[in-house]
């Protein structure tokens, strides 16, 4: 469960969730790298396995690195507990295993990662759920999506790979007015940027190998249960939650835990089940970045508007899509959304188009050209040629990943060294 104090979000990074080992006195937490755990007693364990009391079983449901970091998240988004899980990707199946039944629908947001959308196209048709998409930049468009076998809807707080700050709270109005939950992937802004559900998100989930983590070493995923939903009052029966379930004698687990049943759900019903378990190793690298996160969100945002600005200025460079401009119609929104800045992933588009695109990341030195954001390093990827390489063309320009796109992730080296490699690589694609 997440601390609730009155402490800034600097010193929860560092202090939330976590307290000196008690048996070693070890200030920082230990990576606890066991498979399993020794019980009290006979009483011990059943009480575990009922549910009656909360503790450690065996590592694919709950490991002690991993609670720290669950309770450090939980804090920083203003949720009343958290999942960790092996990735961004198993934090989204688990959510949805929870909520969805075969044949219910979902809408998620035209303007997703590019993994997203073949994951909501194509593996999660093997569930029998579909999923109906929506426009992010229109939110009547969820509207009229709804259909009575809708059960949630997915957006990003900022796109990726197109940088769009997302009027969360018009899309919230909408699922509010239905009564279905919203799921808010929060992983460009991190909680330092923006906190969903002070906007009317329900679910937070994060990709923690990216921004959160911040030093491109770790995979993992979260999903954030902001304590919010009424699952009983929901008109659709969210059977996980709403109904006894036969695997803990009956216990209805929106009764017996309420405002924390969904990450509970989560855990005992999702992870139990299909066991995506992050690593305790890595759940502990995690750790470690998220105590510099606001440092690092600061020189992100810092040097990706310079960086923007440097490219809208270039005569190679065809446009620039990012909300921390002024120049950009998104910026107003990012004023609202994301205060703080407006991230540190954009796109922009090169008058030579694909292959020119594909020329500027080969000529970047600087740059590393790779499928990954979020590190403290700066990277540099194609969209088209690459991750939005599965979709057709269609989807990849509603994704913002057309031909002529390239994305950056502006990392904390020195503004300077970045712009003179960016013009440097532009300078050789004559």
């Amino acid at each position: 469960m997440t601390e609730t104090n009155s402490h800034s979000f600097a010193t929860l990074a560092v202090h939330a969730g976590a307290a000196p080992d008690p048996t070693t006195g070890s200030r920082v937490t230990p990576i606890y790298q066991t498979a399993s755990y020794v019980f009290r007693d006979a009483d011990h364990a059943a009480a575990l396995f009922g549910l009656q009391e909360f503790g450690n079983i065996y590592t694919r449901i709950g490991n002690p690195t991993q609670s720290v970091l669950e309770a450090r998240v939980a804090a920083l988004e203003g949720g009343s507990a958290a999942l960790a899980v092996a990735s961004g990707h198993a934090a989204q199946l688990l959510a949805f295993h929870t909520l969805l039944e075969p044949g219910d629908e979902f809408i998620a947001a035209r303007q997703l990662y590019g993994g997203s959308i073949n994951q909501f196209s194509h593996g999660f048709s093997k569930f029998g759920w579909r999923v109906a998409w929506a426009d992010a930049t229109k939110p009547e468009t969820f509207r009229a999506a709804v259909t009575e076998k809708t059960r949630a809807i997915f957006i990003e707080s900022i796109a990726n790979p197109g940088g769009i700050i997302i009027d969360i709270p018009a899309i919230a109005k909408i699922a509010k007015e239905f009564r279905i939950p919203l799921i808010v992937d929060n992983t460009l802004a991190t909680p330092y940027l923006c906190r969903p559900k002070e906007f009317g998100a329900d679910i937070v989930v994060h990709s923690l190998t990216k921004f959160m983590g911040g030093q491109g070493n770790s995979i993992g995923g979260i999903v954030v249960d902001c304590g919010t939903f009424d699952w009983n009052g929901a008109p659709h029966r969210y059977r996980t939650l709403v109904e006894p379930n036969p695997s803990y004698n009956g216990m209805v687990l929106a009764d017996a835990f309420g405002p924390m049943a969904f990450a509970l759900a989560c855990r005992v019903m999702g992870l139990r089940d299909l066991g995506p378990a992050i690593a305790p190793l890595n759940a502990f690298l995690i750790l470690n970045g998220i105590e510099t996160l606001p440092l690092r969100m600061e020189k992100h945002c810092e040097n990706a508007v310079r960086v923007a600005a440097f490219l809208e200025r270039h005569k190679a460079v065809a446009w620039v899509n990012y909300a921390g401009l002024p120049s950009s119609s998104n910026h107003a929104l990012a004023t609202e959304i994301t205060p703080r800045g407006a991230g540190a992933v954009f796109t922009f588009g090169l008058k030579g188009g694909y292959e020119a695109g594909k020329k500027l990341v080969s000529n970047l030195k600087l740059f590393s050209h790779l499928a990954n954001i979020g590190d403290v390093r700066s990277l540099v990827i194609h969209p088209a040629s690459t991750t939005h390489r599965q979709l057709t063309d269609e989807q990849r320009i509603t994704a913002g990943a057309g031909p002529d796109v390239v994305r950056l992730s502006v990392g904390i080296e020195d503004a300077n060294d970045l712009i003179g490699d960016l013009q440097d690589a532009l300078s050789g694609l004559a």
